[in-house]
């Protein structure tokens, strides 16, 4: 019996689009919602740390839920007869909220800080990272296809909760932040 998880379609190189477009692995639409799940992968892997505490694993399952959104979005063909609905504003105010909420807790100060300390942190900065990615690829994909200017903007303001995540993993599990020193 054959399983359900191959199906052979994209031996050559292609995949199907929801609405049944087929396009090459290597187009912006694949690179975009490609680079949204790699960036999901590692908010699972945040989302399963203790170090981030209820409330961030808690915003981080949602933030799963919402790229999944995302994804759906950008795999959708233009011409498909289902479309995604508009990404909904108040999801970027609920990050916004969230990044809010950890700033309060941290030391303030006006220096760069290196993706360092507890390795948590820098788990959350690694995934800061993909989602630095995700939106250059989605920005790439914008320039060819329409894209819903709100997932520009949530996948901005979670590169930035994840960057306040980090230095929450690090000053509520004890872990120094190291500065960055410039050449002199």
């Amino acid at each position: 019996m054959k399983s359900n998880v191959y199906t052979r379609t994209g031996d050559a190189g292609t995949t199907s689009l929801i609405g049944g477009e087929r396009i090459a692995k290597d187009d912006a639409r694949l690179e975009a919602y490609g680079t949204v799940d790699e960036l999901n992968s590692w908010i699972g892997l945040l989302a399963s740390l203790p170090s981030v505490g209820p409330d961030a694993q808690a915003t981080l399952r949602s933030v799963s839920n919402r790229l999944f959104d995302i994804g759906s979005a950008l795999a959708t063909a233009p011409g498909s007869s289902w479309q995604p609905p508009e990404f909904p504003a108040a999801e970027v105010l609920a990050l916004e909220a969230a990044i809010d909420a950890l700033d309060a807790a941290l030391p303030r100060h006006n220096r760069f800080i290196l993706p360092s300390g507890h390795p948590d942190s820098a788990r959350a900065n690694i995934a800061r990272s993909v989602a630095r990615r995700a939106e250059r690829r989605i920005i790439t994909l914008a320039v060819l296809a329409p894209v819903d200017p709100a997932i520009l903007r949530y996948i901005n303001r979670l590169s930035d909760y994840l960057f306040i995540l980090a230095r929450y993993i690090n000053v509520s599990n004890g872990a120094e932040e190291v500065f960055w020193e410039p050449l002199p």
